[in-house]
């Protein structure tokens, strides 16, 4: 497995492409833009890009999905509950940010369901509270959190559709009973580093306290 993090867009948005060298295999998380570099790291590494993944459906993160699909012919997946999101963003919103509207879900998913490329399983762990439907994708000792933490951070709550006791509960029952050493790997390059581990958040990190 290999994890390439890559910084895009306007907002500082992390967008991760995580593939199967030996399947030829992969999937990108959160392609807000630049999706011809995204593409272009994608056929470097050999492997074609099955999975649109979004963490949830805000538009400084859903909009490099038309052009990423437009492109790849890969299916766009996001969590149920903000699905809706996808093809429903405010004309305001897409100039502002410079996006495009999102084509719709090609599959939907709940918490506990399996993202196969290869033989890699990514694990949904559904995070409401940031938006209803955000989600954070767990493999093999890291977790891509999305806007639900960052780095000695969390997401905002103030959208419509979110929450703060909502967000606290999914982080502390969800995120921080994950193991100390399983990486961060946030939805935006908001800390002073562009990852980090449970471990330190539990630590260092002022909303989990």
């Amino acid at each position: 497995m290999f994890i390439e993090q890559r910084q895009v867009g306007q907002m500082a948005v992390f967008a991760y492409l995580v593939g199967d060298e030996n399947s030829g295999e992969a999937l990108i998380i959160d392609p807000a833009a630049e999706t011809e570099a995204i593409i272009a790291a994608a056929e470097k590494k050999k492997v074609k890009i099955k999975y649109i993944v979004n963490t949830h459906g805000h538009v400084d993160h859903i909009g490099g999905n038309v052009d990423m699909k437009k492109a790849t012919g890969a299916a766009i997946v996001i969590h149920e509950e903000d699905a809706g999101m996808l093809v429903d963003t405010p004309a305001t919103m897409l100039r502002m940010f410079g996006a495009k509207q999102s084509p719709p879900a090609d599959r939907t998913v709940r918490d506990g369901d399996l993202i196969e490329v290869g033989e890699i399983r990514l694990r949904i762990i559904h995070t409401p509270g940031h938006s209803p439907g955000s989600i954070v994708l767990h493999v093999d000792g890291y977790a891509f959190t999305g806007d639900t933490l960052f780095v000695e951070a969390v997401g905002r709550t103030d959208f419509p559709g979110g929450s703060w006791e909502v967000m606290s509960d999914s982080i502390q029952r969800k995120l921080c009973t994950l193991p100390d050493e399983t990486v961060v790997l946030p939805g935006h390059n908001y800390g002073p580093t562009p990852t980090s581990t449970i471990g330190h958040e539990k630590r260092f990190n002022p909303f989990l306290r």
